[in-house]
């Protein structure tokens, strides 16, 4: 009889120990997935900063939802790196991936997160191909095709008559697929682009080649469908030369005032495609700002608004689709698949937004200016 107590109590207590934490403290628990460190950590930390952001709201509000988060380090790589965070976040327990930041570490994970039926929401990673196929994974941001087609839009109702040239890296789905749609879009709208310049990851260092026929072409609008290290380079590199067109970025060059060691007068005047900005007089906005600030110490960028909204936009998706924390990753993917496209969320990176089976989300570009130091609204 003794025997068969102490059986009891050390199965009872295995079962305990095995049981996703989940479980017992009654809360979901989101996985972070990233670059904490490398070359693109600003987008990696801005994300999981403000993610924790909303995290802490959620849970200190009378909300019925509570979360559990934790965040890995991929460095955006797009191998085992970049799985290898993804599996030690389930081997915690994830139930919801926020992730991955970059669309290089998503297009690997998503296609584990597929086959496993773990629900993903990637605030920041933009290629179409991370969510193509994929009825579990759904977008913050704007996808790359939509951020190409958007900027020669801007460039057609603002820039009338500008000589274009685009310089963009050819062994980067994100900046490809981005100079794919604005070329094609340039052309139906009667945009002139006067030169197109290449380079690649190895030789993003020295862009005088690219820099000098874009001058030569007579280029007085620069559009750099790239992320922000490179873009520093190119500005300053510009600037040696005495070459002063109008810069004009997209989502990726968001962060460039924080880049080590750069000269931040360099930016100013550079446009950037973006769905959030950080001046804006919204309530929540503003509220979010000032959190931000107060926590650590600099004005949120695009990234970690994508991040914010993210945890809430997870919220909205279990609360309609009635999810419990005791669901298993598979489960909750599969309530939460069909909502997604009822949603209609409020957020600091848009007003009503809505998404489409393919996982795109919905909602309003806008161009923002650096102006001494600061991203405005033109």
């Amino acid at each position: 009889m003794k025997k068969s107590l102490a059986l009891i109590l050390a199965l009872t207590l295995v079962f305990a120990l095995a049981a996703p934490a989940a479980f017992a403290d009654g809360t979901f628990k989101i996985g972070g997935q990233g670059p904490l460190t490398g070359g693109a950590a600003i987008y990696g930390n801005a994300v999981m900063n403000a993610a924790q952001i909303a995290v802490d709201e959620i849970n200190a509000s009378d909300s019925a939802i509570k979360f559990e988060f934790q965040a890995q380090d991929d460095e955006a790589d797009s191998g085992d790196k970049a799985i290898n965070a993804y599996n030690t976040l389930m081997d915690w327990g994830m139930q919801i991936l926020l992730g991955p930041v970059t669309s290089g570490s998503g297009i690997t994970v998503a296609a584990q997160a597929y086959d496993e039926r773990t629900f993903l929401l990637t605030p920041s990673g933009s290629s179409v191909d991370l969510i193509a196929d994929k009825d579990n994974a759904f977008q913050v941001c704007f996808t790359d095709p939509n951020q190409g087609i958007a900027s020669a839009d801007y460039f057609a109702d603002n820039f009338a008559g500008a000589k274009v040239a685009v310089i963009y890296r050819n062994d980067d789905a994100y900046s490809q697929g981005i100079r794919d749609t604005f070329v094609k879009e340039a052309e139906a709208k009667g945009v002139s682009v006067v030169y197109e310049g290449t380079f690649t990851d190895a030789t993003s260092t020295d862009f005088n080649v690219q820099l000098t026929a874009a001058r030569d072409a007579g280029a007085d609008l620069l559009f750099l469908p790239i992320y922000y290290t490179p873009a520093s380079v190119i500005l300053q590199q510009a600037n040696q030369m005495g070459y002063k067109p109008t810069f004009f970025g997209v989502d990726g060059m968001d962060g460039i005032l924080t880049v080590e060691n750069f000269d931040t007068s360099l930016a100013e005047g550079v446009y950037l495609l973006t769905p959030f900005s950080a001046d804006a007089e919204d309530a929540r906005t503003q509220a979010f700002v000032a959190e931000y600030q107060k926590r650590y110490g600099e004005i949120p960028n695009q990234f970690a608004a994508d991040g914010y909204d993210a945890v809430y936009i997870i919220k909205a998706a279990l609360e309609a689709a009635n999810c419990t924390p005791d669901m298993s990753p598979a489960d909750i993917c599969e309530a939460v698949i069909p909502v997604m496209t009822t949603l209609k969320v409020d957020g600091v990176t848009g007003e009503g937004m809505t998404w489409a089976a393919t996982g795109e989300v919905s909602k309003a570009p806008m161009a923002i200016v650096i102006k001494d130091g600061a991203y405005v609204t033109p």
